[in-house]
Protein backbone atom coordinates (compact mmCIF):
# COMPACT_ATOMS: atom_id res chain seq x y z
CA UNK A 1 0.00 0.00 0.00
CA UNK A 2 2.73 2.51 0.67
CA UNK A 3 4.40 1.96 -2.73
CA UNK A 4 1.36 2.15 -4.54
CA UNK A 5 0.73 5.34 -2.37
CA UNK A 6 4.37 6.68 -3.32
CA UNK A 7 4.06 5.92 -6.94
CA UNK A 8 0.44 7.73 -7.06
CA UNK A 9 2.17 10.72 -5.15
CA UNK A 10 5.16 10.87 -8.11
CA UNK A 11 2.45 10.22 -10.84
CA UNK A 12 0.83 13.28 -10.00
CA UNK A 13 4.03 15.23 -9.24
CA UNK A 14 5.08 14.46 -13.02
CA UNK A 15 1.89 15.80 -13.85
CA UNK A 16 2.35 19.22 -11.96
CA UNK A 17 5.75 19.28 -13.35
CA UNK A 18 4.06 18.97 -17.10
CA UNK A 19 1.73 21.27 -16.67
CA UNK A 20 2.94 24.04 -14.38
CA UNK A 21 6.70 23.77 -14.88
CA UNK A 22 7.65 23.31 -11.20
CA UNK A 23 6.23 22.23 -7.92
CA UNK A 24 6.31 23.40 -4.36
CA UNK A 25 7.45 21.13 -1.65
CA UNK A 26 4.64 22.82 0.62
CA UNK A 27 2.03 22.85 -1.17
CA UNK A 28 2.35 19.35 -2.28
CA UNK A 29 2.31 17.75 1.33
CA UNK A 30 -0.68 20.07 2.14
CA UNK A 31 -2.15 18.70 -1.00
CA UNK A 32 -1.08 14.80 0.01
CA UNK A 33 -1.44 15.08 3.69
CA UNK A 34 2.23 14.50 4.08
CA UNK A 35 4.75 15.71 5.84
CA UNK A 36 7.16 17.84 3.87
CA UNK A 37 9.94 15.04 4.56
CA UNK A 38 7.84 12.79 2.49
CA UNK A 39 7.27 15.14 -0.47
CA UNK A 40 11.10 15.83 0.07
CA UNK A 41 12.30 12.28 -0.29
CA UNK A 42 10.01 11.69 -3.24
CA UNK A 43 11.62 14.28 -5.44
CA UNK A 44 14.98 13.03 -4.13
CA UNK A 45 13.88 9.19 -5.42
CA UNK A 46 12.11 11.03 -8.79
CA UNK A 47 15.58 13.03 -9.57
CA UNK A 48 17.81 9.66 -9.25
CA UNK A 49 15.93 8.50 -11.57
CA UNK A 50 15.99 11.45 -14.25
CA UNK A 51 12.57 12.00 -13.43
CA UNK A 52 13.48 15.84 -12.25
CA UNK A 53 15.66 18.42 -11.20
CA UNK A 54 16.01 19.08 -7.48
CA UNK A 55 16.30 23.22 -6.53
CA UNK A 56 15.61 25.16 -3.51
CA UNK A 57 11.55 24.26 -2.31
CA UNK A 58 10.95 22.03 -5.04
CA UNK A 59 11.61 20.55 -8.51
CA UNK A 60 11.60 21.39 -12.13
CA UNK A 61 11.47 19.20 -15.08
CA UNK A 62 14.46 17.98 -16.57
CA UNK A 63 16.25 19.73 -19.39
CA UNK A 64 15.89 18.58 -22.65
CA UNK A 65 19.23 19.25 -23.89
CA UNK A 66 20.60 15.76 -24.05
CA UNK A 67 22.58 14.52 -26.38
CA UNK A 68 25.88 14.94 -28.03
CA UNK A 69 26.83 18.21 -29.52
CA UNK A 70 26.72 16.28 -33.06
CA UNK A 71 23.25 15.24 -32.47
CA UNK A 72 22.28 18.41 -31.20
CA UNK A 73 22.98 20.80 -34.46
CA UNK A 74 20.24 19.29 -36.07
CA UNK A 75 17.67 20.25 -33.51
CA UNK A 76 15.80 23.19 -34.14
CA UNK A 77 18.38 24.29 -36.36
CA UNK A 78 16.28 27.35 -38.01
CA UNK A 79 15.71 28.36 -34.87
CA UNK A 80 18.69 28.08 -33.78
CA UNK A 81 19.85 30.09 -36.86
CA UNK A 82 17.65 33.29 -36.00
CA UNK A 83 19.01 33.41 -31.93
CA UNK A 84 22.63 33.23 -33.36
CA UNK A 85 21.78 36.49 -35.86
CA UNK A 86 20.28 38.21 -33.06
CA UNK A 87 23.02 37.18 -30.45
CA UNK A 88 25.47 38.12 -33.29
CA UNK A 89 24.33 41.61 -33.08
CA UNK A 90 25.24 42.15 -29.63
CA UNK A 91 29.03 41.20 -30.21
CA UNK A 92 31.40 44.38 -30.37
CA UNK A 93 33.79 45.31 -33.13
CA UNK A 94 37.64 44.72 -31.61
CA UNK A 95 36.60 42.89 -28.72
CA UNK A 96 37.68 39.66 -26.98
CA UNK A 97 34.67 36.92 -27.33
CA UNK A 98 34.55 33.68 -25.81
CA UNK A 99 32.62 31.50 -27.27
CA UNK A 100 31.47 28.20 -24.95
CA UNK A 101 30.83 24.50 -26.68
CA UNK A 102 27.31 24.52 -27.97
CA UNK A 103 25.22 23.92 -30.95
CA UNK A 104 23.62 27.27 -30.55
CA UNK A 105 27.11 29.08 -30.28
CA UNK A 106 28.29 27.23 -32.95
CA UNK A 107 25.36 29.22 -35.02
CA UNK A 108 26.26 32.31 -33.82
CA UNK A 109 29.78 31.66 -34.73
CA UNK A 110 28.87 31.10 -37.92
CA UNK A 111 26.32 34.06 -38.25
CA UNK A 112 29.39 36.49 -37.87
CA UNK A 113 29.32 39.20 -40.38
CA UNK A 114 32.52 38.73 -42.63
CA UNK A 115 34.25 41.91 -42.10
CA UNK A 116 33.57 41.81 -38.25
CA UNK A 117 37.16 42.05 -36.51
CA UNK A 118 37.58 40.06 -32.87
CA UNK A 119 39.42 38.09 -31.17
CA UNK A 120 37.64 34.52 -30.51
CA UNK A 121 38.88 31.90 -27.86
CA UNK A 122 36.72 28.99 -28.18
CA UNK A 123 37.54 25.67 -26.57
CA UNK A 124 35.03 23.90 -29.16
CA UNK A 125 37.18 22.74 -32.03
CA UNK A 126 34.15 22.75 -34.21
CA UNK A 127 33.42 26.62 -33.43
CA UNK A 128 36.93 26.90 -33.48
CA UNK A 129 36.99 25.23 -37.51
CA UNK A 130 33.87 27.97 -38.26
CA UNK A 131 35.85 31.29 -37.09
CA UNK A 132 38.89 29.85 -39.28
CA UNK A 133 36.67 31.18 -42.28
CA UNK A 134 35.68 34.72 -40.81
CA UNK A 135 39.55 36.58 -42.18
CA UNK A 136 38.33 39.42 -39.99
CA UNK A 137 38.74 36.87 -36.38
CA UNK A 138 42.04 35.95 -34.79
CA UNK A 139 41.17 32.35 -33.20
CA UNK A 140 42.52 31.15 -29.62
CA UNK A 141 41.74 27.44 -29.47
CA UNK A 142 41.45 26.34 -25.82
CA UNK A 143 43.13 22.81 -25.84
CA UNK A 144 42.78 19.39 -23.85
CA UNK A 145 41.32 16.45 -24.63
CA UNK A 146 37.71 17.07 -26.04
CA UNK A 147 35.08 15.63 -23.99
CA UNK A 148 32.23 14.03 -26.98
CA UNK A 149 29.55 15.07 -25.14
CA UNK A 150 29.84 18.76 -24.97
CA UNK A 151 31.91 18.80 -28.14
CA UNK A 152 34.71 20.90 -25.82
CA UNK A 153 38.25 20.61 -24.15
CA UNK A 154 37.52 20.52 -20.48
CA UNK A 155 39.54 19.52 -17.38
CA UNK A 156 43.09 20.93 -16.51
CA UNK A 157 44.57 21.99 -19.39
CA UNK A 158 41.37 23.79 -20.71
CA UNK A 159 41.17 25.59 -17.32
CA UNK A 160 45.07 26.78 -17.48
CA UNK A 161 44.87 27.98 -20.91
CA UNK A 162 41.53 29.87 -20.40
CA UNK A 163 43.18 31.72 -16.85
CA UNK A 164 45.29 33.19 -19.97
CA UNK A 165 42.55 34.97 -21.18
CA UNK A 166 40.05 37.87 -19.72
CA UNK A 167 37.26 38.57 -22.63
CA UNK A 168 34.95 41.24 -23.14
CA UNK A 169 32.07 38.37 -23.16
CA UNK A 170 31.30 35.18 -22.57
CA UNK A 171 28.86 33.82 -25.18
CA UNK A 172 28.03 30.78 -22.94
CA UNK A 173 25.92 26.80 -23.72
CA UNK A 174 23.21 26.43 -21.53
CA UNK A 175 21.39 23.28 -20.51
CA UNK A 176 18.48 24.88 -18.79
CA UNK A 177 17.18 28.10 -17.80
CA UNK A 178 15.26 29.09 -14.87
CA UNK A 179 14.82 32.42 -13.02
CA UNK A 180 15.43 30.50 -9.73
CA UNK A 181 17.77 27.50 -10.23
CA UNK A 182 19.76 29.88 -13.45
CA UNK A 183 22.15 28.87 -15.86
CA UNK A 184 22.43 24.99 -15.20
CA UNK A 185 23.99 22.47 -17.23
CA UNK A 186 24.16 17.84 -17.19
CA UNK A 187 28.11 17.39 -16.72
CA UNK A 188 30.31 17.74 -13.64
CA UNK A 189 33.43 19.50 -15.32
CA UNK A 190 31.40 20.93 -17.99
CA UNK A 191 29.98 23.40 -15.09
CA UNK A 192 33.52 23.65 -13.28
CA UNK A 193 34.84 25.00 -17.04
CA UNK A 194 31.94 27.46 -17.61
CA UNK A 195 32.27 28.64 -14.06
CA UNK A 196 35.76 29.78 -14.52
CA UNK A 197 34.91 31.10 -17.51
CA UNK A 198 32.62 33.59 -17.11
CA UNK A 199 34.43 34.54 -14.18
CA UNK A 200 37.23 35.65 -16.58
CA UNK A 201 34.81 37.75 -18.39
CA UNK A 202 33.70 41.04 -17.82
CA UNK A 203 30.19 40.07 -19.25
CA UNK A 204 28.07 36.74 -20.25
CA UNK A 205 25.35 36.09 -23.24
CA UNK A 206 23.13 33.67 -23.01
CA UNK A 207 20.94 32.49 -26.37
CA UNK A 208 18.88 29.56 -25.51
CA UNK A 209 15.88 27.88 -27.66
CA UNK A 210 12.31 28.18 -25.66
CA UNK A 211 12.22 24.29 -24.31
CA UNK A 212 15.14 25.30 -21.70
CA UNK A 213 13.13 27.99 -20.18
CA UNK A 214 11.54 26.90 -16.75
CA UNK A 215 14.03 23.44 -16.32
CA UNK A 216 17.37 22.40 -15.09
CA UNK A 217 20.23 20.37 -15.16
CA UNK A 218 22.25 18.81 -12.25
CA UNK A 219 25.18 21.30 -12.02
CA UNK A 220 24.10 24.88 -11.34
CA UNK A 221 26.90 27.85 -13.41
CA UNK A 222 25.38 30.86 -12.38
CA UNK A 223 22.20 33.25 -11.15
CA UNK A 224 20.49 34.74 -14.03
CA UNK A 225 21.18 38.10 -12.38
CA UNK A 226 24.71 37.34 -13.33
CA UNK A 227 23.88 37.15 -17.23
CA UNK A 228 24.18 40.18 -18.73
CA UNK A 229 21.62 39.38 -21.67
CA UNK A 230 19.43 36.77 -22.31
CA UNK A 231 19.07 36.23 -25.91
CA UNK A 232 15.11 34.49 -26.73
CA UNK A 233 12.96 33.07 -29.10
CA UNK A 234 10.48 35.49 -30.92
CA UNK A 235 7.71 34.21 -29.29
CA UNK A 236 9.08 34.05 -25.35
CA UNK A 237 6.05 35.36 -22.90
CA UNK A 238 6.73 39.07 -22.15
CA UNK A 239 5.59 38.79 -18.18
CA UNK A 240 8.68 36.32 -18.00
CA UNK A 241 11.31 38.34 -19.98
CA UNK A 242 9.85 41.17 -17.56
CA UNK A 243 10.98 38.91 -14.27
CA UNK A 244 14.24 38.57 -15.85
CA UNK A 245 15.15 42.05 -16.60
CA UNK A 246 13.75 42.91 -12.73
CA UNK A 247 16.95 40.43 -12.10
CA UNK A 248 18.82 42.65 -14.03
CA UNK A 249 19.41 40.61 -17.05
CA UNK A 250 18.67 42.29 -20.24
CA UNK A 251 16.73 40.30 -23.23
CA UNK A 252 16.81 40.12 -26.51
CA UNK A 253 13.97 38.55 -28.69
CA UNK A 254 14.72 37.03 -31.94
CA UNK A 255 12.82 36.99 -35.37
CA UNK A 256 10.38 35.12 -35.79
CA UNK A 257 11.17 31.96 -38.38
CA UNK A 258 9.26 31.30 -41.76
Amino acid sequence: MQDFLLRERQGVISERLRLNGRVLATELALEFGVSEDTVRRDLREMAAAGLCERVYGGALPVSPAHGSMTQRIGFAADRKQALARAAAKQIAAGSTVFFDAGSTNLAIANALPAELALTAATNAPAIAAALIDKPAVNVILIGGMVDRQTGGSLGAKALRDMEQISPDLCILGACGVDLEAGITVFGFEDAEFKRFATSRSRKVLVAATSEKFGTAAPHSILPVAHCECLVVEHDADPAVLARYRERGCRTVIAEKTN
